[in-house]
């Protein structure tokens, strides 16, 4: 029969591939930077942006403080970049922070590192997608209405382009990476030569002035260094990402860990001269912006006014206005490239979730690999989350990204500090002088970084802890909470499963005690007599409830008639009630023979359809729930094919549902 929802899977994720294909799915460093590094290059798109919304919260006299936040940010990400470098060589097998924090820190601060980085990494899908929705209606702004709708397709697009696997949505993703690189250093460069040349662009919004917030008006002191310190840690978010490719150090070719080290180091590069580039054109163009538009003074009617992203504003002053071809190309680009940076994410939650469940802090499906080698069940888990934070938050960047960068910092730090232990280690044992030189200068890296992102870390936590941060430290709590319980739960089902005794366990049971359960006299009853007479228990009788006593007397006539040698036995339900009595009775066979085994057999319809479950098999599915918290009691179905089910498409080997594992199957040469 033709199998519609398989052709659509195919359709979406392709054709399977063979364990062995794992090695052809490596990724080249060309490939390797959009996918891991889409995060980090596309947060200039609002860095600039959320540094501007908190300073212009105290009005346009404190737009001063940009170039030096901009420059303590530029100063943060060099040595974020220069410390994982050390990870990403010190341990190649793609755990990054987690591993560095778990090896060197302990299993708690592995888990607090693994907790932080998966709710950083929903956030930042939710947070990419709704920044390049914003970009989107800075374009066309007649879709602010669907801004929640565009989101939540943009994600599920997102989902089907990774579970065609990693190699796919790099090929995909690529483009649009270099094209946005292009678009904005293009875009810089045009307006610093113009400013150079005494044409410096002006932004739609110079005209403009902004009224200060009541609330923070007049900021002096403590006041004023809040402020400063909250456009700081908002300008942080250029850092979110940076991790991604210490996790994904297996994803590349080798030589794996150079490959990963020379392309944490091209992102660093590029991601700095673009964030510094948008910083100083906003500077240039007098570039203004308010979280309410209301705010802006010199507006005819504020209420219906859409505000344009600071990249749309600065497009609009380059390159000649709001209908040039470049404002298009590059908040196409932009927005493009925001939607794709959700990718880091995408490929760096199933990989984390994949060696948590490895190590047995999350649900074992999670590193099982789907038909194209991708984590196929981890994809599915961000898209759903990040799909209803979207929703919750009305895919609004200012309420979003409140929760962001908190959980990236607490790796940041916790890894930087597992660092400095690990070459405390190294240096412990190494006797050669130049490879110690190289390990004091790799701890003092670490060192700085992790002093460093501890700071900001602080900043962070007393500057948006308030303003919605504290849901994100709940959840992390919750999700750290939750991977203990998990742990414990597996450790103690290993130890309750865990053979101690040989011998005793192969002790067979005094006897086996043979139950058919029966509904009335039809072919599956009869088979399901027949096998369990093959399997020559010590005892065996069927067993029916009397819910309709007629019923029950021409069953009893029935198999008298047909000289059925196995023994009826008829339980009485005044209530109707079918399972309570057979649990009743096989309780009360347990309770007199605690050494005898009950064998239970339950004939079952095997059907074509999905709806047809509800019309057969209920009590017999109701009944196995049962009798299967029973010590004692082994219940075994007995097939019966109806016709429905010969035209029925059979599962093949590799269709959806089939049982995988995350590890693929090697061939060993002879």
């Amino acid at each position: 029969m033709f199998n519609v929802t398989a052709l659509l899977k195919r359709l979406v994720i392709g054709r399977a591939l063979r364990s062995e294909e794992l090695g052809e799915t490596l990724l080249p460093k060309r490939i390797a930077l959009p996918i891991f590094a889409s995060d980090p290059l596309s947060s200039v798109a609002y860095a600039t942006q959320e540094i501007l919304l908190v300073l212009t919260l105290g009005g346009l006299a404190y737009l001063h403080f940009t170039p030096w936040i901009a420059a303590a940010v530029v100063a943060l990400m060099t040595v974020v970049v220069l410390s994982y470098r050390q990870v990403v060589h010190a341990y190649p097998s793609g755990g990054g922070s987690y591993e560095v924090a778990s090896t060197n820190l302990g299993a708690s601060a592995g888990l607090v590192v693994a907790a932080s980085l998966l709710v950083d990494y929903v956030m930042t899908v939710a947070v990419s997608v709704a920044s390049g929705v914003d970009n989107i209606i800075s374009a066309i702004p007649e879709l602010a209405e669907h801004r929640v709708l565009m989101a939540l397709v943009f994600v599920a697009l997102l989902t089907a382009v990774n579970l065609r696997g990693v190699r796919e949505s790099g090929r995909a993703f690529a483009t649009p990476t270099y094209l946005f690189i292009a678009g904005v250093l293009i875009m810089c460069g045009t307006g610093l030569l113009r400013y150079l040349l005494g044409d410096a662009p002006v932004a739609p919004t110079a005209a403009y002035g902004i009224e200060p917030d009541p609330a923070d008006a007049n900021l002096a002191g403590l006041a004023l260094v809040m402020l400063v310190l909250r456009a700081f840690s908002s300008g942080c978010t250029a850092l979110t990402g940076v991790e991604a490719i210490s996790n994904g150090v297996p994803a590349f070719r080798k030589p794996k860990s150079r490959n990963a080290a020379t392309t944490m180091a091209a992102m660093g590069a590029i991601a700095v001269t673009m964030f510094v580039g948008v910083t100083t054109l906003a500077i240039v163009a007098k570039v203004h912006i308010t979280d309410d538009s209301c705010r802006l003074t010199g507006l005819p009617d504020c209420e219906d006014y859409t505000q344009r992203t600071v990249i749309a504003q600065l497009a609009a002053s380059v390159f000649g206005g709001e209908n040039s071809f470049g404002f298009y190309y590059v908040q196409a680009a932009t927005a493009l490239v925001l939607i794709l940076a959700a990718n880091t994410a995408f490929n760096g939650f199933p990989l984390l979730a994949s060696i948590l469940a490895q190590h047995r802090y999350l649900p074992r499906q999670l590193h099982n690999r789907g038909d194209r080698l991708a984590f196929s069940n981890g994809i599915l888990a961000l898209a759903v989350v990040a799909g209803l934070l979207l929703w919750g938050y009305k895919a609004n960047v200012t309420s979003l990204i409140h929760l962001y960068i908190l959980g990236v910092f607490t790796s940041f730090t916790l890894s930087q500090a597992g660092m400095v232990r690990h070459w405390n280690r190294e240096l412990a044992t190494e006797t050669a002088p130049a490879v110690r030189r190289r390990h004091h200068t790799a701890r003092a890296i670490n060192a700085t970084g992790a002093v460093t992102t501890c700071l900001v870390l602080a900043i962070v936590l007393a500057t948006k802890f308030t303003q919605g941060a504290w849901l994100a430290v709940l959840a992390a709590i919750v999700l750290w909470v939750m991977m203990r319980g998990i742990r414990r739960h597996y450790d103690d089902t290993s130890a309750e499963l865990a053979v101690t005794d040989p011998r005793s366990e192969l002790r067979p049971p005094s006897r086996v005690l043979g139950i058919v359960l029966v509904s009335t006299l039809h072919k599956p009853t009869l088979r399901a007599l027949a096998y369990a007479r093959a399997f020559r228990p010590d005892q065996l009788e069927a067993l029916t409830v009397a819910v309709d006593r007629d019923a029950a007397a021409e069953l009893q006539r029935q198999w008298e008639e047909y000289g059925i040698e196995v023994p009826l036995k008829i339980l009485d339900s005044p209530y109707r009630e079918i399972t309570s009595s057979v649990l009743m009775y096989v309780r009360s066979i347990r309770r007199e023979s605690p050494r005898d085994v009950v064998a239970v057999f339950i004939p079952e319809y095997v059907v074509g359809h999905w709806w047809e479950n509800l019309l057969h098999n209920q009590s017999a599915l109701w009944l196995k729930s049962r009798l299967l918290f029973t010590p004692g009691v082994m219940v075994i179905s007995v097939p019966w094919q109806l016709s429905s089910s010969a035209h029925a498409d059979h599962p093949a080997a590799r269709a959806p549902g089939a049982v995988r594992r995350g590890e693929p199957v090697r061939r060993h040469k002879r």
